[in-house]
């Protein structure tokens, strides 16, 4: 029986994206039931309601295997809705973000480490309020259990990739109360992973010294807290050559959403002109996540190449090449590197 899966289009240049990841999963004849459909902010603009998500995409989505999400727009006005990633990584628990950091040949760095965040909480819970004219509050909520569930999560990561160290990333010299709880969680769970050490690193150093040295957490895990990750992932992605490249998935223990990891760039939208690899990479995870390991392999080893030869890139890469014309690229490549 085939797996299925919801693909939500986006904003801005999000439909244009996932059309390009849809044509290389089906270049590479991948199995996968894809349902198309339509959340976020353009859709909320015509609408309305409570959510960038509708009724009948909720249902679409508890009844799916797995979804892909587009870039979406999240409006930063305090009657909006919350986004459509935040919404869905809480409405399915998706507690463990993971964006890999992977260069390519002709980068000034060599990195090879994977960032993991926790996504369901933090100060993405959403609670805040004003308490006057002048002033706000906002409340970072930090549970052992989302902490527990996340650090477990970055420490069978590591061992799956036979990494032999964690980098964690907090403030505890200042939030004592909630990066301690997140702390415990990676000391009493580290005691079932023995070969994997730990390190502590504050966030404003982390930052420094991912500008500075990246390469000293090659063959590591970075794990933080939801803000915290979210910022240092954003950081390393700067050694990728373009956010247009950095790939990710949302995981928990019964499902899963990808997303590229950057937004939707709206001024492009319909240009045919930004980089698809982020998108079609997350397509690629979203197969291997469905079981279909030789479709991953294959697009990755084609995105590679493409980045490497140099000849078929977006303007971000320094190339001449649309968004179409290096999809299509890849598709074709993809193609010689199945089984």
């Amino acid at each position: 029986m085939s797996k299925s899966a919801v693909v939500i289009k986006g904003d801005g240049t999000g439909p244009e994206l996932v059309n390009a990841m849809v044509n290389v999963l089906q270049e590479c004849h991948s199995k996968i039931d894809l349902i198309p459909c339509d959340a976020g902010s353009e859709w909320w603009t015509k609408n309305g309601g409570s959510s960038y998500i509708s009724e009948e995409v909720w249902k679409l989505l508890e009844d799916s295997d797995a979804c892909f999400k587009g870039p979406t727009t999240t409006i930063p006005t305090p009657n909006a809705p919350r986004s459509v990633a935040v919404s869905i990584r809480q409405k399915f628990n998706l507690y463990a973000n993971v964006r890999p950091i992977k260069t390519y040949k002709n980068s000034l760095h060599q990195l090879d480490f994977v960032c993991i965040r926790e996504a369901t909480e933090g100060l993405y819970s959403g609670i805040e309020f004003k308490i006057g004219d002048d002033a706000a509050i906002a409340v970072r909520k930090i549970t052992r259990k989302s902490c527990e569930n996340v650090v477990r999560h970055g420490f069978k990561v590591a061992s799956e990739m036979k990494f032999k160290k964690i980098y964690v990333i907090t403030k505890r010299n200042i939030l004592k109360e909630t990066d301690g709880i997140f702390w415990r969680a990676v000391q009493d769970i580290q005691a079932e992973f023995g070969d994997i050490s730990v390190e502590e690193y504050y966030i404003d150093n982390m930052t420094q010294q991912l500008v500075k040295n990246p390469e000293r957490f090659n063959k590591s895990i970075l794990l933080s807290t939801n803000l915290f990750m979210d910022i240092v992932s954003e950081c390393a992605s700067g050694h990728v050559g373009s956010i247009g490249n950095v790939y990710s998935g949302n995981y928990g223990d019964e499902y899963a959403m990808f997303e590229p990891a950057h937004g939707s760039v709206p001024k492009y939208a319909g240009a045919n002109k930004v980089n698809p690899v982020a998108t079609i990479l997350s397509g690629a995870l979203m197969a291997k996540y469905l079981g279909e390991n030789d479709v991953c392999d294959a697009i990755f080893a084609a995105a590679e190449e493409t980045i490497d030869e140099g000849k078929c890139l977006t303007y971000d890469l320094g190339g001449s090449a649309t968004l179409s014309e290096m999809a299509d690229e890849i598709a074709k490549r993809s193609k010689s590197h199945l089984p």
